[in-house]
């Protein structure tokens, strides 16, 4: 899990379907003929780009232990979602893939659909994958569909934005942008994000704010975001500097340097049972912000032979059955984390029931409800986003 280091890039992705369908699908069988499984049994190397081995590891050794004829060991490797693509795109190149299975957030997948890295899944082995989006729960079915026939999505979650706090040193939380900005500065250097390119909370605050300011186009960061530029211009004003990933901002909330950072679900629960943050922080939604959704995909880069493709698609069923997908309860992480329907945390390990237990928050389920839940950034939108905010706003203060 990496449990304290780089545990997720998670979060956004991209909103129009036919973004990735089109050109894509040209030219491909509607349906490609299974490959055999091996004869002997292989070493599968998987890469985990997203923290989602958290989630999803012991249901991969679970498949293992099913089917020791197939699966002899797996091995396991964690990278920084922007090394994924030149990884894989040199391997490639050399005729050399010696990595089978990805486990990424959206921006990993976007990155890969985009100089064509993937082994196209859907509808080409959609035999190993029957009513795949009917089993969906009704937001990750959508996340499913953003993916093209590239990925398939393991976890979903509704991520954020919100706002994690000290209460101690935070008394009143701010309700709307305009309070999150006095706040900001009327206390320079307490208020923290991570870069959006590294970061699940960070890109989730970047995507929410649009939807809370009422910018022209939410899924237009180029033409569409007049607002949410200016607004983070004026906020990074009392940002002492953007750690590239998320665990720094937990770990300075919890030493107490910072007052206040951006959070998800997952990444308020998680630190907290990690005993990275105290369990006593606070979470704060502002009024009126729309849920801004993640999902973990699995992937296969191009290249693999068949007989290791047959054990690759065959784990990536297995992973989605009701009881592997338990495990993604895990302690919180990707709260909920189940991406199927009917996972109840009563199916997860009596470990994840305890951390839900005690450092759940009963006003997720409400906030869920009440709350709409929209679409990440396409792929285009998403570069273009992390592009100008790097250019605008972090170039000088990310660490």
């Amino acid at each position: 899990m990496g449990r304290n280091s780089g545990r997720r890039s998670v979060l956004a992705g991209f909103a129009a379907t036919g973004l990735f369908v089109t050109g894509i699908c040209a030219g491909v069988p509607a349906q490609a003929e299974l490959p055999a499984f091996p004869k002997e049994p292989v070493t599968i190397n998987v890469i985990d780009v997203a923290g989602n081995l958290a989630l999803t590891q012991k249901a991969i050794e679970n498949y293992r232990k099913a089917n020791p004829t197939r699966v002899s060991r797996f091995t396991f490797t964690k990278a920084p979602a922007p090394e994924l693509a030149g990884k894989i795109k040199a391997q490639q190149n050399a005729g050399r893939v010696d990595i089978d299975l990805v486990l990424t957030g959206t921006d990993g997948l976007a990155a890969g659909i985009e100089q064509g890295l993937w082994t196209p899944l859907l509808p080409n082995y959609a035999e190993k994958f029957p009513n795949l989006e009917a089993n969906y729960l009704p937001a990750a079915g959508k996340m499913q569909g953003l993916a093209g026939n590239q990925g398939i999505v393991v976890t979903y979650y509704p991520s954020g934005p919100l706002l994690e706090y000290a209460p101690e040193r935070v008394k009143t939380p701010p309700k709307t942008p305009d309070e999150l900005l006095a706040w900001c500065k009327a206390n320079p250097g307490k208020f923290m994000y991570a870069r959006p390119a590294n970061s699940g909370p960070g890109r989730t605050f970047l995507m929410g704010l649009p939807y809370l300011l009422g910018d022209k186009d939410p899924k237009d960061p180029v033409n569409g975001w007049e607002k949410t530029w200016a607004y983070l211009k004026d906020l990074n004003s009392c940002i002492e500097y953007y750690p590239s990933g998320t665990t720094a901002t937990m770990k300075e909330l919890g030493e107490g340097s910072r007052d206040m950072v951006a959070t998800t679900t997952g990444w308020d629960i998680n630190p907290r049972v990690l005993g990275t943050v105290p369990k006593e922080a606070k979470v704060a939604a502002l009024n009126g912000f729309h849920w801004v959704a993640d999902a973990h995909y699995m992937v296969v880069p191009k290249g693999l032979p068949p007989e290791k493709l047959a054990v690759v698609l065959d784990l990536m069923a297995f992973m989605l059955k009701p009881e592997q997908q338990a495990y993604a309860y895990d302690e919180g992480y990707f709260y909920p984390g189940p991406a199927v329907k009917d996972v109840t945390l009563a199916m997860a390990p009596a470990e994840s029931q305890e951390a839900i237990k005690e450092f759940g928050r009963p006003e997720y389920d409400k906030l869920i409800a009440d709350n709409p839940i929209e679409l990440p950034l396409d792929a285009k939108g998403l570069v273009d986003a992390f592009r100008l905010w790097d250019e605008r706003i972090g170039a000088a203060k990310t660490k």
